[in-house]
């Protein structure tokens, strides 16, 4: 079997097990662990995510999206990020559940708590609650509601899996958080997703 067929596959068993364990109820944190397990053992198959199959991103763009699979009915999508050093992504969150899993290279992810009551709009505070180096061998769940933002470090390109509840390109309303200046707004979908 080819790489882009054991990739395939592996994918589409990816999304039925996902399937499975979302029918069982919502994304709580139980469920989002066990999609997280799935997924990593797919990040575990470094030679299916090759730059050779999935190019790096040019010095300027910094990162390369790549829609790996998705199934239509439910609106589950797995992309592989590829992210030069330098990239940095904004606090934000993405109003879908997400699991992200390290191929190779470490990402920087600082997960942060909305402190205000929302009643102003476009204002926020956020406060930092934890850091998480995704490197291979671990990987980091999300609700819909979770904040996060992403460095990339070091001196290596990254390739990490990023698996939603629904397609990025559909989630209009995610948004994006100003920590000096204490605002928010709704984010663009940032880089376009190659297929």
């Amino acid at each position: 079997m080819t790489h882009a067929e054991t990739r395939s596959e592996m994918a589409q068993e990816l999304l039925a097990q996902s399937k499975s364990i979302l029918a069982e109820g919502p994304p709580d944190p139980t469920r989002l662990n066990r999609i997280k397990g799935a997924l990593s053992k797919l990040s575990e198959r470094a030679e299916l995510w090759s730059e050779t199959d999935f190019p790096n991103p040019s010095l300027e763009e910094k990162q390369n999206r790549f829609q790996i699979a998705q199934d239509a009915e439910s609106g589950l999508t797995l992309y592989l990020n590829v992210m030069r050093p330098g990239k940095k992504i904004p606090p934000h969150n993405h109003t879908t559940w997400a699991c992200v899993a390290a191929v190779e290279g470490v990402e920087t992810n600082r997960l942060y708590e909305r402190l205000d009551d929302r009643s102003v709009p476009g204002k926020a505070e956020l406060r930092e609650t934890a850091v998480v180096e995704l490197k291979p061998g671990n990987a980091l769940g999300m609700g819909p509601d979770d904040i996060h933002s992403v460095v990339i470090g070091g001196d290596s390109v990254i390739r990490h899996l990023h698996f939603y509840g629904q397609p990025l390109e559909t989630l209009s309303g995610r948004i994006s958080y100003d920590l000096d200046a204490g605002t928010c707004r709704i984010m663009d979908i940032g880089v376009k997703t190659k297929s």
